[in-house]
């Protein structure tokens, strides 16, 4: 709620972000789709990675609405040259 957050999706991560994404539901836990879209409603950047988006035969068009295609330049800032990972 009080810090900024960047989720950034690479890898096999692209396939969570595109328009025709399974919507991936558990018990308990809002879906997949929907936590998307209320992290993008509350100003949370997501990212996908175009090289990998690219890899998996996707193009920019393929991704669903207020997600970006990263930025070295925008990612970098956020991060101010650091990389940090919190990975479940």
């Amino acid at each position: 709620e009080d810090k900024d957050v960047l989720i950034y999706f690479d890898i096999k991560g692209v396939y969570t972000v595109l328009n025709d994404s399974v919507d991936v539901c558990h018990e308990g836990f809002t879906s997949s789709r929907e936590q998307l879209k209320l992290l993008l409603e509350k100003g949370v950047t997501i990212m996908v990675c175009p090289t990998c988006l690219k890899v998996a035969g996707k193009t920019p068009e393929d991704v669903m609405p207020g997600v970006m295609i990263a930025n070295k330049e925008k990612f970098f800032n956020f991060t101010e040259g650091r990389i940090i990972t919190l990975d479940y």
